[in-house]
Parts: C-alpha cells; sequence; structure tokens
C-alpha cells in the first residue's frame, strides 16, 4: 500500500467473523445456563464465573472496535480477554475437582469429539437426545457438515447436551471451549503483537499520513 493510500483510520470493529468472538459467546451462553442449573445462585460462584465469561467477550469487542484509532488498547483488552477467561477455566476446574469428578484429558475420545463438534465436522442425528452419561454415546453422525454464515456454531449446537447431560459433562464441554477460545486468542496476540511491530499504531498512520499530505503540497 502507498503512504497517500493508506487510510488514517482503518476498517474495523468486525468482531463477530472472529471465530474467537464466537467461541466466547458460546462460553458465556454455556456459563450463563450451568450456572442456572447446577449452582445456587446465592454462591458468590456465579456471580463470579457469569462475569468472567461475559469479560471474556465483551473484551474481545471492545478490542476490536478500539483497532481502529490504538493498536495499545486492542492488544491490551484481548489480553484481558484471555485473562478473564483462563479465570473462568480455573472454576471449572475447582467445580469439578472439589466434587470429585474427571476432566477429561485433552486427547481424549470426549474431548476430540467436543473440538470437531465446535469446528462443525460432524452433525449431530436427532436421536442424541438420549439420558446418557458420555458425550460420546449420543452416537453422533461422523460425516462432515459445512457450517456456513446461515448455519454457523452456536450454543444451539451444545443445547441438546445442556438439556439431557449432567454437569460433569457439561462442565468439561465449557472446558473444551474455553481450550479453543484461548488458543484463537493466543493466535490472535501473536498477530497482532507482530503487525504492531511491523506497522506501529495509530500515531504512525498520522505521522505518515502528514508526511505524505505534505509530499503533495511540496512535490521534489
Amino acid at each position: 500500500m502507498n503512504e497517500s493510500d493508506e487510510s488514517l483510520i482503518p476498517k474495523h470493529g468486525g468482531y463477530k467473523k472472529l471465530l474467537s468472538f464466537q467461541k466466547a459467546e458460546i462460553v458465556y451462553d454455556a456459563t450463563v445456563r450451568f450456572c442456572s442449573d447446577f449452582l445456587d445462585k446465592r454462591d458468590r460462584t456465579v456471580d463470579q464465573m457469569v462475569q468472567a465469561a461475559r469479560s471474556g467477550k465483551q473484551n474481545i469487542v471492545e478490542a476490536s472496535m478500539a483497532s481502529g484509532t490504538s493498536k495499545e488498547t486492542e492488544i491490551k483488552l484481548t489480553n484481558v480477554a484471555r485473562a478473564s477467561l483462563e479465570e473462568l477455566l480455573t472454576d471449572y476446574r475447582d467445580f469439578l475437582r472439589t466434587r470429585g469428578l474427571r476432566e477429561w484429558e485433552k486427547d481424549s475420545k470426549e474431548a476430540l469429539f467436543v473440538r470437531r463438534l465446535s469446528a462443525g465436522k460432524v452433525a449431530l442425528p436427532t436421536e442424541h437426545k438420549t439420558k446418557e452419561t458420555n458425550v460420546t454415546n449420543a452416537t453422533p453422525s461422523t460425516s462432515p457438515v459445512s457450517h456456513s454464515s446461515h448455519s454457523p456454531v452456536t450454543f444451539n449446537t451444545f443445547r441438546p447436551f445442556f438439556d439431557t447431560r449432567p454437569p460433569e459433562v457439561l462442565a468439561n464441554i465449557v472446558i473444551c471451549l474455553i481450550h479453543q477460545t484461548n488458543y484463537l486468542l493466543d493466535q490472535q496476540l501473536k498477530r497482532l503483537e507482530k503487525d504492531f511491530v511491523k506497522e506501529g499504531g495509530f500515531r504512525e498512520r498520522m505521522f505518515r499520513a502528514r508526511l505524505a499530505e505534505r509530499k503533495k503540497q511540496n512535490p521534489p
């Protein structure tokens, strides 16, 4: 891009297209449902978990909206989102540990199933609505499905499990989703930091814009 063609405030705010936001939104919706179903409303943990999930989602939104004028703020808020989700992850692990429940291994068949479902790589038939204790006992179809903009993976993809599965399974599902979101945020932060080092932020764009304008007014 030529200096004269560079926009002072680039396009920004397209957070709905970010996979990190889409996953964080599922985590938030799942956490609201989980806390409502399995935790006492008087428990302070409920508010803490919901607020951590909301912070993860909302800070991705704020970071995206701030990206046009401050890369530093975008990086800072993305880091806040990442930290909030890490806090939430600990809450779910605490839930399992303090109740003597099992946390799935990273590459267990259950965790792999959730990752494939979250990526839109499996389709669930109607018979999956059975009260089994294991996610994989849902006997899902393994035929790939394409989730376009018209059928994205949302909380509705996981809602049937929240209607039928025990808290041990559901906590592990959300843990898998948080891991996915955190991975995406880590990759996002690496890209943001690389872009900032290479291109600078708003101040650098202002300097280049002024320099380009001076060149127009005073051509060599």
